[in-house]
């Protein structure tokens, strides 16, 4: 194998250095980062992908033997693939799917509240609930939108939390006072979706 020309050399050797005064200063950085706590997480955006990343979590909380709690506010109805997996780790995972289907499937606006409030007294115990490490409260934004839930109650709530414990939120439509609150918030923007080139939602992909 022939040796590399004087200009790759040149080359290899800035990235090399480059490469070196970035990890010292990630280093440095990472350093000064002590904390540990649990964190409120908000997905919201137009785009796909907010439920999905959360579930991700939740996956990962389960390798690392974690407890977790979910709530799910709107799919209840649904047939999902991510609730077959979680049913085989039923010492880890409690998964209360409650909702009816989206509002514009109900069309009944005391049925919706009535679960949605059903939904949150079930999240509140979960929440208060010092076995659990993550509570994922699945589309709670959809039901905050409609006002079928006091804002001020759901942020009250999330700021009393235990302190080991991470609360995620999903769904469109984050309301200010929850993104205010929130340790982390993640805007999922939509690009691009085959749904409006006439493609319907498909198992492993949306559910």
């Amino acid at each position: 194998m022939s040796e590399p020309s004087e200009s790759e050399a040149d080359l290899n050797r800035r990235h090399a250095e480059k490469m070196a005064k970035r990890k010292a200063a990630r280093a440095k950085m990472l350093a000064t980062k002590t904390e540990e706590r649990g964190l409120v997480i908000v997905h919201t955006g137009t785009g796909k992908g907010k439920s999905t990343a959360a579930f991700g979590m939740v996956m990962r909380c389960l390798g690392h033997g974690m407890r977790v709690g979910i709530v799910q506010f709107i799919k209840g109805a649904w047939n999902t693939g991510e609730r077959h997996v979680l049913d085989r780790f039923p010492d880890l995972v409690t998964c209360r799917a409650m909702g009816e289907g989206f509002t514009w499937d109900t069309q009944d606006r005391a049925r919706d509240i009535a679960a949605a409030r059903a939904a949150w007294a079930a999240a509140k115990t979960m929440i208060a609930d010092p076995a659990y490490r993550l509570v994922l409260l699945d589309e709670l934004n959809i039901v905050l939108r409609y006002d079928y839930l006091d804002i001020a109650e759901v942020v009250e709530t999330l700021q009393r939390k235990p302190r080991d414990l991470h609360v995620v939120v999903t769904g469109r439509n984050a309301k200010p006072e929850l993104i205010a609150i929130a340790d982390l918030v993640t805007e999922m923007t939509l690009v691009k979706h085959p749904f409006r080139g006439g493609v319907k939602a498909q198992a492993g992909i949306e559910f």
